[in-house]
């Protein structure tokens, strides 16, 4: 059986941009997506705080350090510089892989410089999980 699971997540992240006028996708900061382990055209969600929209695109690298998240295209209709956003990448994984899975969740101030990564496990170990008895 595969999972498909968060393996990294943007907490919080500012829209600085929406540019309707680009073919399509989300620009991130560089060194965000690094953190966050997302590729360049990797596939990812965004949900927006302000209106609960949900929109899955493709991202794309800003200059690392530039704290830039700009939504492209037709999202720009639904997200506007100064919405908080979370931001998730997700993969597919296999039953044997989610051992040595650590999904990365990033916190970012309001200009979108990292505050703090935590790892976490994919594993019940440690977790408070309520049981059906």
């Amino acid at each position: 059986m595969q999972r498909l699971m968060c393996k990294g997540k943007i907490h919080r992240a500012t829209v600085t941009k929406a540019e309707l006028d680009y073919v399509g996708s989300i620009t991130i900061d560089e060194r965000l997506m690094r953190e966050a382990n997302i590729l360049p055209y990797e596939m990812v969600q965004i949900t927006s705080l302000r209106n609960a929209t949900r929109w899955k695109t493709y991202a794309i690298p800003a200059p690392a350090g530039s704290g830039e998240i700009c939504l492209n295209g037709p999202p720009a209709h639904l997200f506007q510089p100064g919405d908080t956003v979370i931001i998730l990448s997700m993969g597919l994984f296999a039953e044997e892989e989610l051992a040595s899975l650590k999904p990365r969740v990033l916190f970012v101030d309001r200009q979108n410089n990292l505050i703090r990564v935590e790892k976490h496990s994919t594993s019940y170990e440690g977790m408070d999980v309520l049981s059906e008895n």
